[in-house]
């Protein structure tokens, strides 16, 4: 017999702060921002007759997202309200397929919603709803929060494994992610116990939030998540793509390109292993690895050179590839760019670790760090790289000397 629905909670209509209605905050600072094309989502609001809003948990320039009840269920999740008219058919599409996907550790690993719907808003436009399982709080805002905004070493190399093992089940599904870095939220703390949550619902019930009340919406602050201690999870599906063959077009933020990207090639999986090297430097020095700027500007050329400055010249095999190369390499490889080349190095960048650590993160480095895709490992073969499976071996020695005592 199925269980009776839970009844939907009253929220409190007073006690909170009210903000001034001038002061622009959360979702209204964004510069694309249309009140018309978000829609007004309050706390206690009822989706699909079963999805009861408690909390607000974050925004985007194409979303708000919501921690709310599921009242058939009984348990807590994840409520993303697209904007007016957007329909995030790459990424239900994508979630789709690799929801039947065989069997992985990585299946895990990998953000797949678990329920959508369409709900109308007060202008009569459609708005696409997302249900995802809930999650922590993202790499970007946990890395805020570190000492000197960087990972511990071990940290660092359990998350990067991990996510290794995500993009290997998204590979072997034929679907390369292309946007993973961690500054556009892409990676979250897995949630082990969901009492985290339960106390978000309460705070709400016992100290709503501050909100500005306008006359057609409230404008919620979002509650920041705790801390949790749950596996990584990759999450954002959006721009993924899928298929055996190659694929063209500009993918991946500014200064996560990779080089194949940058000068207009064909690309494939190979682009998500190179994120996985700028990723593994964000997170252990706290700052981007290529800078990639001129002017201020995003500016191909720098980031080319400050590409040469740490791989060296790309091989003729790299550049008889590269339909726009000869603008900044000559027809030997040579640099004729009009930046002068950084001068820098790995070891110049990653001074203050100890030797033996260095060496094996910077080996791990420049495995990935290839002009050529296919001379970088996949996914699956950086998973059991010596620099992520120290921490790993280290236990094991652990425990057969515990053992052996």
């Amino acid at each position: 017999m199925a269980s009776t629905p839970r009844s939907p909670r009253q929220f409190p209509k007073t006690g909170f702060v009210i903000l001034d209605s001038s002061e622009v905050i959360e979702e209204e600072d964004l510069p694309s921002y249309n009140a018309a094309k978000f829609y007004p989502v309050y706390i206690g609001e009822v989706f699909n007759s079963r999805y009861q809003v408690v909390s607000k948990l974050g925004y985007g320039a194409s979303s708000t997202v919501w921690l709310c009840r599921d009242l058939q269920a009984e348990k807590y999740m994840t409520l993303k309200v697209c904007v007016q008219g957007l329909c995030p058919r790459t990424e239900l599409s994508v979630s789709e397929q690799l929801s039947q996907a065989e069997a992985h550790f990585g299946k895990r690993l990998v953000r797949l919603f678990v329920d959508s719907f369409e709900v109308v808003g007060p202008s009569n436009g459609k708005h696409m709803c997302l249900i995802y399982q809930p999650l922590g709080m993202s790499f970007t805002e946990f890395q805020k929060l570190l000492p000197e905004t960087r990972f511990p070493k071990e940290l660092a190399q359990r998350s990067l494994q991990l996510i290794s093992i995500a993009l290997d089940f998204l590979h072997k599904n034929d679907t390369v992610h292309t946007v993973l870095d961690i500054s556009s939220n892409n990676i979250l703390q897995g949630l082990e116990d969901d009492s985290i949550l339960g106390r978000i619902e309460e705070d709400e019930m016992q100290r709503p939030i501050a909100r500005k009340v306008l006359e057609d919406r409230e404008i919620y602050y979002s509650r920041p998540m705790p801390t949790c201690e749950g596996l990584p999870v990759l999450a954002d599906l959006g721009e993924a793509r899928q298929g055996k063959s190659k694929h063209r077009g500009d993918i991946m933020p500014g200064i996560y390109r990779a080089p194949e990207v940058i000068l207009g090639m064909d690309w494939d999986a190979k682009v998500d292993v190179w994120s996985i090297g700028t990723l593994a430097w964000d997170l252990v020095t706290g700052s981007h690895l290529f800078f990639a700027k001129a002017n201020g500007f995003l500016n191909d050329e720098q980031h080319l050179a400050e590409m040469v400055s740490l791989m060296g010249p790309p091989p003729p095999e790299f550049l008889s590839k590269a339909q726009n190369c000869h603008k900044y390499w000559d027809g030997k490889g040579n640099w004729k760019g009009s930046i002068p080349i950084p001068d820098q190095s790995f070891e110049t960048r990653l001074q203050e670790w100890p030797d033996d650590d260095r060496r094996v993160f910077l080996a791990f480095l420049r495995k990935i760090f290839r002009w050529v895709p296919d001379d970088r490992p996949t996914a699956e073969e950086l998973a059991f790289d010596e620099f992520l499976m120290q921490p790993v071996l280290a236990a094991r020695r652990d425990g057969l000397s515990a053992t052996n005592h």
